[in-house]
């Protein structure tokens, strides 16, 4: 039967519809040379609301090399206007790599009998979660393989709760994003019970004959099941949710499509897109060779699609990880990404303790190896402000009222200043001598951007008490 376009629909094959992306595929192959039509989208996205997932194809289609200048300063442009300098840190935590799919790009798929299978105990989540404190994180992202006898909801939930409790000096995990498998209305209530952030899921790739070639076995096969999770997820009263594709299993212009639409989507029925957008490519790991996936794109390719996704979307946070070599991500930071990842590990274990060669369980290779506090330092080398804030989550800035704070490009207000604070804490408690004095000098120089007169004395003394030993101030 014959799919209709709805962006407003529940069902998986009428808001992602194979027949509205290849029409708007071929739409932007007959129009990227259109100038004036290329002009009236720029016009448009101008405005800083948006544009729909055609429109922005055209964009990305575009090879007028004029107006791609004009694309990436209009993206840099609109990352200023809503996120300013600041980029957000994290850290993601593996619990572990037991997993009964077939995904044929993941080495955590059940047929790899030669990957060290590893589960941490809670007690092993305490050392872990002591070991990212110790670095200076405050926000983590859980990741966990799919599998009901060895990952249940239960040891997710009694994780989280573990993860909130640990104190250590003045170490906090204050944000606890998920990334885990679909699940059910009532395991999504019992996450947002819990006290979760952003429940983060990666569709990995929009085709649906593709998505059920790469997913042979196993729960994920089920191509409609795992794309409306989302919905599932905002049903059952979880506010903010991170979408995420897999850059190179399926030709790019489908998948950059198809993300757009998913984000028009939770727009259209819930009134709130996505939180986050994620933008991984492809990499080597135990088991996969990245060369047996022939759409893989180039730089070049990755900056315009990021460049392009902060246009369409300007109100979503963007997410790159240390899948990107640090030359890779120095070129997207100023094109619309908003949050990284710092001294990452993507084995179950690792912060605590170095792990021996042979019982390494990582997920996919690191390409940017360096410590949380060189990325610290090299942020603000580069002009940024390296945030560790997680006031908004904790102050119920969540959901709508989030997204209508930044579409109102207020949430600056509030952000700029508590970056500042939680860099400050970061300089007091775990920055090396050479981080903590570039750290200072910025914080000073970034005093005066803080438009009201009455919030930038606040927060000057704040600083104060943060040296003097006090924790945790935020707008």
């Amino acid at each position: 039967m014959k799919m209709m376009y709805d962006p407003k629909s529940s069902k998986a094959e009428e808001f992602i519809n194979d027949e509205e992306i290849r029409a708007s595929l071929d739409y932007a192959e007959q129009n990227k040379h259109n100038q004036a039509l290329i002009d009236s989208i720029l016009e448009k996205a101008r405005l800083g609301k948006g544009l729909s997932h055609r429109e922005a194809m055209v964009l990305l289609d575009c090879d007028i090399e004029e107006k791609n200048q004009e694309i990436y300063r209009l993206a840099e442009q609109i990352k200023k206007d809503y996120y300013g300098n600041r980029i957000v840190m994290f850290a993601p935590l593996y619990l572990s790599n037991y997993c009964v799919n077939g995904c044929l790009y993941c080495p955590y798929h059940y047929k790899n009998k030669h990957i060290p299978r590893v589960k941490l105990t809670q007690e092993q989540i305490k050392k872990e979660v002591i070991a990212l404190q110790d670095m200076g994180h405050k926000r983590l992202a859980l990741e966990t393989g799919e599998d009901p006898v060895n990952n249940p909801i239960e040891y997710i939930l009694e994780s989280i709760k573990t993860i909130y409790s640990i104190k250590h000096k003045n170490g906090a995990i204050r944000r606890v994003n998920v990334n885990i498998a679909a699940t059910t209305h009532e395991n999504y209530r019992k996450l947002k019970e819990a006290g979760i952030g952003t429940y983060i899921l990666f569709q990995e790739t929009y085709n649906k004959e593709t998505y059920e070639r790469l997913h042979p076995t196993g729960p994920k096969h089920d191509y409609c099941y795992h794309t409306e999770a989302m919905d599932r997820a905002m049903e059952a009263g979880i506010d903010d949710v991170g979408c995420g594709v897999l850059f190179g299993l399926e030709l790019y212009r489908y998948e950059f499509v198809g993300i757009l639409m998913h984000a028009e989507h939770l727009e259209a029925r819930f009134g709130v897109g996505p939180h986050t957008i994620s933008v991984p490519r492809v990499r080597r790991a135990d088991d996969i060779d990245p060369d047996d996936f022939d759409n893989g794109i180039d730089d070049d390719t990755f900056a315009k699609i990021v460049a392009c996704i902060r246009i369409a979307v300007p109100y979503t946070g963007m997410i790159v990880s240390t899948r990107e070599s640090q030359k890779s991500r120095e070129r997207v930071l100023h094109l619309g990404i908003s949050q990284i990842s710092g001294g990452s590990k993507t084995s179950v274990g690792g912060y605590a303790d170095p792990i021996p060669e042979e019982e390494d369980s990582s997920q996919f290779d690191v390409s940017d190896t360096r410590t949380l506090d060189e990325v610290v330092r090299w942020l603000m080398e580069l002009g940024y402000i390296p945030s560790f804030c997680t006031a908004c989550y904790r102050e119920g800035r969540t959901g709508d009222r989030f997204m209508s704070l930044c579409k109102a490009g207020q949430i600056q207000n509030c952000c700029h200043p508590n970056a500042l604070m939680t860099l400050k804490e970061y300089l007091e408690d775990y920055a090396s001598p050479a981080t903590k004095e570039i750290g200072e000098k910025l914080i000073m120089a970034e005093l005066s951007n803080i438009p009201k007169e009455k919030v930038r004395e606040i927060t000057r003394q704040h600083l104060l008490d943060i040296a003097g030993g006090s924790r945790d101030f935020r707008f």
